[in-house]
């Protein structure tokens, strides 16, 4: 990062004047155009969007705050992961604006956890404009995913969370099961695996994740809004898998409390609902579809 040595003060009276001018913050990264786009209720909050899909939301002042749908369920996950405010190890496959490893850190200080993130030139910008708190153990690496994970020791992580898109897709290679086999060497006993899944009508990519994970995990659940549960749109679904079973009684009421609430499903009912659908292998592996052109919208 240029200027390694610049002092805390100064990046945050950058973060400040962004504040007081309310200006979108755009600049070309390796996967399009990210822009930092002001949150107008709340003083030192951004969405962060690349060629205008939103990646994560971030408020400075209150880092628990998870604005986005998915990432609430996520943080849900990470809140069920161990007793509250237990330390965990954390892999993060895909960082966008780090939201959820700040999220980690504030709720569970001591974390250690590791980002892994392919576009560097977006860990720059997000780093300047949205600098970490120093205090956090929080160590990011620019790389692709796969490869970050090969070097990841045994039974490192209690959470491996994979939200890794490109084009707004997630690349072929991340879907497979030996991404998952590599995934479940690195959790510890117990661990869990978290995915953010992209899909639509039929649903075929989401019935085939499923798939693949079973054939990895022993224990899955999925949360998702019922529309896309139903087919109806595209949108985003949550899979939690683990060698032993999740809570998944308290998961279900959280999620179906949540602002926008969803629908979990786990065991025979998720096991129907894959329909026969193959896992897939790096041979056979294709990325995740693209969203229509109106999903952000």
């Amino acid at each position: 990062m240029a200027r390694r040595g610049a002092a805390r003060g100064e990046r945050g009276q950058r973060a400040d004047r962004r504040d007081r001018t309310a200006g979108v913050v755009a600049e070309p990264v390796d996967g399009g155009l990210a822009e930092l786009v002001p949150d107008r209720e709340r003083r030192r909050a951004w969405t962060l969007t690349v060629d205008g899909a939103p990646q994560s939301h971030v408020d400075l002042d209150d880092p628990a705050h998870l604005a986005f749908e998915y990432q609430r369920r996520i943080g849900h996950l990470i809140d069920l992961a161990a007793p509250a405010g237990q330390p965990l190890h954390v892999l993060h496959l895909g960082g966008g604006a780090f939201t959820l490893a700040r999220y980690t850190a504030a709720t569970r200080p001591r974390s250690t956890q590791q980002v892994i993130e392919a576009d560097a030139a977006l860990v720059q910008l997000v780093r300047r404009e949205l600098p970490l708190d120093p205090q956090a153990r929080i160590r990011v690496r620019s790389t692709d995913a796969r490869a970050g994970l090969g070097k990841i020791q045994d039974d490192w992580a209690d959470l491996v969370v994979a939200d890794v898109f490109s084009g707004a897709r997630t690349p072929a290679h991340l879907t497979t099961t030996e991404f998952l086999a590599e995934v479940r060497r690195v959790l510890k006993p117990g661990g869990s695996y978290i995915a953010n899944l992209a899909d639509g009508p039929p649903l075929a990519h989401l019935r085939g994740q499923i798939a693949t994970a079973a054939t990895v995990f022993p224990h899955l659940a999925l949360a998702a809004d019922p529309t896309v549960w139903r087919g109806r749109r595209f949108g985003n679904a949550v899979l939690v898998a683990s060698d032993t079973a999740p809570e998944i009684a308290r998961f279900t009421r959280r999620v179906a409390t949540d602002p926008h609430p969803g629908r979990v499903e786990h065991g025979r009912a998720l096991a129907d609902f894959t329909g026969g659908a193959a896992p897939v292998h790096d041979a056979d592996a294709r990325p995740s579809p693209p969203p229509p052109p109106d999903a952000f919208r």
